[in-house]
Formats: C-alpha cells, sequence, structure tokens
C-alpha cells in the first residue's frame, strides 16, 4: 500500500511525492484524508530550516499535523469501523521519509488510539481540533486563569478569545500589529498595542511567538501578575530583571495538548458553545502544495491554509 504526500525534501523544497506505507496491524486504522492544515509555527520551522534540534526531525519529511478524513479500514482491536470522520494528529507510517508530523498526505496508517472521532458536518474545520484543544491545554488546569489580555491575533489567539468567553469569563483585549488581522472578532475587541494605555494586565497569554515580547508584557501586568508563553520560540527569550522583580512576575510555558484537551474541545464543539466559523481562510487542492504552503508561510492575509486532498485518487 502506497500514497501520495507532501514531502519537504529540505529547507523551502516541497513537492508531492509518492510514499510506501506501512502495514497496518490489529491496534490500526487506515485513513484516508481529506483536509490537512498548515501550520504557520512549527511547520514553518522546519520548511524555512530554522528548527531547532528536535527529536525525530530530518529530511525527507511528510509535515502536518492536523488532518481529517474517513477510516477506510480498521483494525480488529480499534473500536472503529469503516467510514466514520476523526480527527488525525498526523502519523509516522512511511519508508522513506520521517514522520515526525505526517498528516499532509491522501492516505496514512496510525494507532487507532491517536485518532478522534469527529462530527463530519465539522468538515474542513475538523482539521483545526489540534489548534483549538492547544488553545485549551493553555487555559484549563489548577491555577490557571483565563487571559485578560492575548497577544496576537492569528488563529491561536482568536481560540484562546473564543474560550475565554465560553467559559464565561470577561471578553479580553487582544492586541495585533498589524492592521490586517485586526478584524472577525468575535465579542472582544483587537487593537494595536500603541493604543491600549492599560498596565495592569493579571493574566497575559501570547500567542504571537515574537521574539523580544517579555519586556513589552512586563510593563502592562499588573503586581503578581502572569505570562503565558503559548506561542513557540526559536530564540533564547530573555527579558530586564529589574521591571519583573518589582512586579513580582510570574511566567509560564503552555504546550501542546493531551487526550483531556482534546475530548473537553470536542464536547465544547458538540454542544455549540466553541464556534471554528471564520479561521480557515485560504483551501488550496493538494496538488498545489508548494504554492499553498508558500501562501501560508508568506502571505499575512492567511490565517489558515487547508489542504484539499479529495482531487487525489
Amino acid at each position: 500500500m502506497d500514497t501520495t504526500a507532501v514531502i519537504l525534501s529540505g529547507p523551502e523544497v516541497i513537492d508531492l511525492g509518492q510514499l510506501a506505507l506501512t502495514e497496518p496491524g490489529a491496534d490500526d486504522l487506515v485513513v484516508d484524508i481529506k483536509w490537512s492544515g498548515i501550520s504557520t509555527g512549527t511547520e514553518k520551522l522546519f520548511w524555512s530550516g530554522t528548527m531547532p534540534p528536535f527529536p525525530g526531525m530530518g529530511y525527507p519529511l511528510v509535515p502536518g499535523y492536523e488532518s481529517a478524513g474517513e477510516v477506510v479500514e480498521a483494525g480488529a482491536d480499534t473500536g472503529f469501523k469503516p467510514g466514520e470522520t476523526v480527527f488525525v494528529p498526523g502519523a509516522n507510517c512511511y519508508d522513506g521519509a520521517y514522520g515526525l508530523f505526517g498528516g499532509a498526505t491522501k492516505r496514512l496508517v496510525t494507532n487507532a488510539n491517536r485518532v478522534v472521532r469527529i462530527d463530519p458536518a465539522l468538515g474542513p474545520e475538523g482539521a483545526l481540533l489540534a489548534l483549538a484543544a492547544t488553545a485549551r491545554h493553555a487555559m484549563a488546569g489548577l491555577d490557571k486563569s483565563p487571559p485578560d489580555l492575548i497577544v496576537g491575533h492569528g488563529v491561536l489567539g482568536r481560540l484562546l478569545a473564543r474560550l475565554t468567553i465560553a467559559a464565561g469569563a470577561p471578553a479580553p483585549q487582544v492586541w495585533d500589529t498589524d492592521s490586517s488581522r485586526r478584524d472577525g472578532a468575535l465579542g472582544y475587541d483587537v487593537c494595536h498595542p500603541d493604543d491600549d494605555e492599560r498596565r495592569d494586565y493579571t493574566s497575559v497569554y501570547d500567542a504571537s511567538g515574537a521574539p523580544g515580547i517579555l519586556d513589552s508584557l512586563m510593563g502592562r501586568i499588573a503586581k503578581g501578575g502572569e505570562i503565558v508563553l503559548s506561542g513557540f520560540y526559536t530564540d533564547p527569550l530573555s527579558f530586564a530583571f529589574p521591571p519583573a522583580f518589582m512586579k513580582e512576575a510570574r511566567m509560564r510555558i503552555a504546550a501542546e495538548w493531551t487526550p483531556d484537551d482534546m475530548i473537553a474541545t470536542r464536547a465544547l464543539l458538540d454542544a455549540g458553545a466553541l464556534s471554528l466559523d471564520g479561521l480557515i481562510t485560504h483551501t488550496r487542492p493538494a496538488d498545489d502544495a508548494a504554492k499553498a504552503y508558500d501562501i501560508a508561510f508568506n502571505d499575512a492575509a492567511c490565517l489558515k491554509m487547508i489542504l484539499d486532498w479529495s482531487g487525489r485518487a
């Protein structure tokens, strides 16, 4: 069994190619992918060649960890059946390419415990489940406060804002320096940071991943305020100690989602408490993968690019 997949052969060298798939076992599913998302965070770092050393990385690489599709084969021990719609956070099932992510493909093989059933009515928005669960992971749990300021109005920032409102907390303020990113707010305000004079935020979530962000945020928090780093940062982060000392600042790093986050996020979607509407701005057929990745990484107007695999046999 083989598949057509996006193959990143080296920095900025990307195209479709054929790869053999590992044989599925009793615990595995074979999934035909309908839609896969392009991450402008970690995937962009692999594409540009700027990703710091990471376990399992190397070229050639099949990117993608935001995929939705249909089960076409289900092992005897999986509890799934053909025809079910699922979210898949990538796969490592390729002969001749690294599958650190592995979701940008027409077909994949994966252990069933990595897969989540989703409503087929979600369509391409089903591929956004990992981002929504990552936002939920940053906010949920003991001693975690919802944000009253979110830095960055990309997809992650928008999801953080929507989840804050869904939790019944006051609507957060959101910052973005790019005027083209300030529209699309649902029940909260977005402004340029220079237009916000507030200096007493208690919980600031940075979804921008911008270098040098900490010093500017230290001046915006209340005494004892928290800064949550929910982006991904390739360069070492530093900050001037005296302002942080005066504020008794706290910092927390939010990592990727857990299975519990995925279950909770799916429940919010099923209940209608969380919407994924308006987050996908661009869709391209999988045959245009090289162009799609270029747009996703270089066009500021592109919030989320989705590859449509329906035209591939």
